[in-house]
């Protein structure tokens, strides 16, 4: 898909093989037109192609020439909690579906693949979706989205915190699923996966009283607590933590992020340790702020 940059006609392409798995899987589509949750972007700035940037309004997109438009979208489905009084509280689960798309070649090679960032996220968020809608209905709702423009300052994320598909102050906990397609030796090895901002609230400690293969960022002086989608969301006031084993290696944000170095099991250990974490936000404790924690 041509690297999935924002505003290209790969994410689009992407957005609608997640469009038809979220239908297959059963989520109530919540966007503004089926599962897409349209978002308006200017390419074009002072009459010169440029890299998508984030508009405030659809009001500003109308004022746009039509060569500076684009429209990228967030993909959102609900699978609704069973619980009378919980399912009106939310857990939002999500990752990142563009990567950087067509760049500078490295060894002959355009394609910025992004299998690792964030395609391993998105083929996770589905994967919980499956397994928790085919199994016992959690108590409370579950939002699954996968968000465009991440690498581009959040992009997707600050549209849908400006234009919830459900108001903000229902949502109790944001856990994000970026990279967790090798494995950390760091975090334990095989299998294993760390979270960031582990000591920002009670998600991580739950996750470890539950048994887990969960453990805090081994590498806190990188500050990834704040370099991806969730950060925005725990500036809103929720809970906000994302689930990695990224290990720093030399593919990050290079052609070489391929299909080819996806560990698979690993991978899908990980996917099950998140399925058990997304069950225990919908169906346990809602998580807290540490003191001090919340942005």
């Amino acid at each position: 898909m041509q690297g999935r940059g924002t505003g290209t006609p790969g994410i689009r392409k992407a957005a609608r093989l997640i469009a038809r798995e979220m239908q297959a899987i059963g989520l109530q589509p919540v966007g503004d037109s089926g599962y897409a949750q349209r978002v308006p972007l200017d390419i074009g700035r002072q009459g010169a192609p440029s890299a998508p940037v984030g508009l405030a309004s659809w009001a500003a997109y109308d004022s746009l020439p039509d060569s500076a438009r684009v429209v990228d979208a967030n993909m959102v489905g609900i699978l609704r909690g069973s619980d009378s009084t919980l399912r009106d509280q939310y857990v939002l689960i999500d990752a990142h579906y563009d990567h950087l798309g067509i760049g500078s070649p490295v060894d002959g090679d355009s394609i910025y693949n992004g299998a690792d960032d964030d395609g391993s996220g998105t083929v996770a968020v589905l994967a919980i979706a499956r397994a928790l809608a085919s199994g016992p209905r959690p108590k409370r709702s579950i939002i699954f989205t996968t968000m465009t423009g991440e690498e581009l300052g959040l992009l997707g994320t600050n549209w849908y915190i400006a234009h919830p598909a459900i108001p903000l102050d229902h949502v109790v906990a944001n856990l994000e699923i970026e990279m967790i397609g090798r494995p950390d030796s760091l975090a334990g090895g095989e299998g294993k996966a760390w979270l960031t901002g582990y000591e920002h609230s009670s998600m991580g400690p739950s996750f470890a009283a539950a048994g887990l293969a969960v453990v805090a960022d081994p590498r806190p002086r990188y500050d990834f607590y704040q370099r991806s989608d969730n950060i925005a969301f725990a500036q809103a006031g929720i809970p906000a933590h994302t689930l990695s084993s990224y290990n720093l290696h030399g593919d990050y944000h290079r052609p070489s992020d391929d299909v080819t170095h996806i560990d698979f099991p690993h991978m899908t250990a990980v996917i099950r340790t998140a399925v058990a974490a997304v069950r225990l936000l919908a169906d346990g404790p809602v998580p807290t702020w540490a003191p001090n924690g919340k942005p």
